[in-house]
């Protein structure tokens, strides 16, 4: 048997992201035929593609030489979420584009068909949603225009269950929402605080409309800017790419009518500023695994983790 052990950077993985990246040359529907085959088990139980790992976790895998002559010991280029024959739901890094703005610009949508030629899944990739080059996090890219379309009308329709979190200066109340117009249309953001840092605060943030730069706008507006977000009013951090925003959570109905809901692991960037903040791992990790499985019982008001400032 193969044990590996979930560190931070895979808490709140799904079990069928985290064999992508044991098996990056495997084809997209290779991790669930071993799941499925009851080659794969997280805490020598049986488990599901929609397992979610956290800390501590440990999964085995049935070894055997095919599966072997496909593990890899490098991440690979593209952190793949979810995948099946019609999207790509991604782990964007912050401070990547989308797509192409300016020559010779490395971009989300050209790493990602990359990739996929790579693997020997050739590709072309459009973007459902779009994430802002500062903001990481989870984006989910169709595998052709007819894919792009279903999803897209989707979006547009009726949109994506989709949670941020961000670190924000200062502290906001417990919760509370903005519902300051943008560009004279209407929109609203339902934020909760998560945890406390010193001199920043964690926040779960829901954005119920899809105006430009909604949350950073609307964060900038109470007073509690995104770090790194200079545009609105964010101090400079020189350890992060773009600024302090994660898409987090998002969730969708499927063409087949079935509930898919996946989570983006925090960037080491932003659990490391959480550590040096004084948010340490054994009061953060737990909190992100009860914002993964329920936005109801996150964050509760009252039992908010603090740092000790010095």
């Amino acid at each position: 048997m193969l044990t590996y052990t979930i560190t931070p950077h895979d808490h709140c993985r799904r079990l069928e992201s985290y064999l992508r990246l044991l098996l990056p040359q495997a084809s997209f529907a290779y991790p669930r035929k071993l799941i499925r085959s009851g080659a794969v088990k997280v805490n020598a139980a049986p488990a599901t593609a929609d397992s979610l790992l956290t800390i501590d976790d440990r999964v085995t895998l049935k070894e055997s030489t095919s599966l072997t002559a496909l593990i890899s010991t490098e991440r690979p280029g593209l952190d793949i979420l979810y995948e099946d024959d019609q999207i790509a739901i991604v782990n964007k890094p912050s401070g990547l584009a989308m797509h192409r703005t300016a020559e010779q610009e490395t971009n989300l949508v050209e790493q990602g068909t990359a990739f996929m030629a790579w693997r020997g899944t050739p590709c072309k990739l459009y973007p459902v949603n779009r994430l802002d080059r500062g903001t990481s996090g989870a984006v989910i890219l169709a595998k052709s225009s007819t894919a792009a379309g279903i999803f897209g009308r989707q979006v547009k329709e009726t949109g994506l269950d989709k949670l941020y979190l961000a670190l924000v200066a200062g502290r906001p109340d417990g919760a509370g929402v903005i519902d300051a117009p943008l560009d004279g249309k209407e929109c609203r953001t339902d934020y909760r605080l998560l945890a406390q840092g010193c001199g920043f605060s964690l926040l779960e943030l829901l954005p119920f409309s899809g105006r430009m730069h909604q949350i950073r706008r609307h964060l900038e507006m109470i007073g509690h800017p995104i770090l790194g977000d200079q545009r609105y009013s964010g101090r400079v951090v020189e350890e992060l790419a773009g600024f302090a925003l994660h898409s987090f959570r998002t969730g969708l109905t499927m063409p087949d009518g079935r509930r898919l809901v996946v989570c983006a692991p925090l960037t080491d960037e932003l659990l490391a500023l959480c550590q040096q903040g004084g948010i340490e791992s054994d009061s953060l990790l737990p909190l992100l695994k009860r914002v993964a499985l329920s936005r109801d019982e996150a964050g509760v008001a009252g039992n908010l983790p603090e740092a000790e400032c010095v």
